[in-house]
C-alpha cells in the first residue's frame, strides 16, 4: 500500500523529535577546511565502532565533503554554539571564518567548545532516497568536559537540554 505523505506535514510530525545537532567537518584539497550542519546523526555499532549522518544529495556542502577524500569528523555542537551552527549552514564560501578548531589525529577539523568529536573514515554510502546515509568507522573520539549541555533542533528551532543526573564524565554507563 502506498500512501502520499505531504512533504510539510511530514516536517512538522517529525519536529516533534528533538535531534543533536552536528557538524560534519573535513579538509579540502587546498587545506581549507569544510563542513556541514546535520540533524540526523546516530551511533549504529559498538563492534566495530560506527557512527551514521545523513546529507541530502543535493546539498553542496555534501558534495564538497565527498569529493574532499573518506576522512571526516563529527562534532558535537554545544548550547551556545548556534552561531557556530548557522554559520556553517549557509552555502557560502568561507565558512570558518572566525570559527576557532584544531586538527584532530587525522587532521579534521575539530571545533573549539563542541561537547563531543568523533574522528571517522568512511564506511560505506548508502542510497536513501533524496538523501545519503554516511557510516563512518569511528577512530578517535572524546568530549569535551569544560562544554555546555548540547545544542538541540526542535519544532524549527534551537535549545538545550540538561539531565537531572547528567554526568559528561560517565563511561560506560548504561541508561535508558
Amino acid at each position: 500500500m502506498t500512501v502520499e505523505i505531504d512533504g510539510a506535514h511530514f516536517r512538522k510530525v517529525l519536529g516533534q523529535y528533538p535531534t543533536g545537532v552536528v557538524v560534519v567537518t573535513a579538509i579540502a584539497a587546498d587545506g581549507a577546511p569544510l563542513g556541514m550542519a546535520v540533524g540526523s546523526f546516530t551511533s549504529v555499532s559498538l563492534e566495530p565502532p560506527l557512527v551514521a549522518y545523513v546529507p541530502d544529495k543535493k546539498s553542496s556542502s555534501w558534495k564538497a565533503l565527498r569529493e574532499s577524500g573518506d576522512l571526516f569528523c563529527i562534532n558535537v555542537l554545544g548550547a551556545d554554539q548556534e552561531d557556530v551552527c548557522r554559520a556553517v549552514a549557509t552555502s557560502k564560501e568561507r565558512k570558518f571564518d572566525g570559527i576557532a578548531w584544531r586538527p584532530s589525529a587525522t587532521g579534521m577539523p575539530v571545533l573549539s567548545g563542541a561537547v563531543a568529536y568523533i574522528d571517522c573514515t568512511v564506511h560505506d554510502i548508502h542510497d536513501a532516497g533524496d538523501h545519503d546515509i554516511v557510516v563512518g568507522r569511528v577512530h578517535d573520539l572524546d568530549v569535551n568536559a569544560a562544554a555546555a549541555s548540547p545544542l538541540l533542533f526542535f519544532r524549527g528551532g534551537y535549545g538545550s537540554f540538561s539531565a537531572r543526573d547528567a554526568d559528561p564524565q560517565a563511561t560506560g554507563r548504561q541508561s535508558m
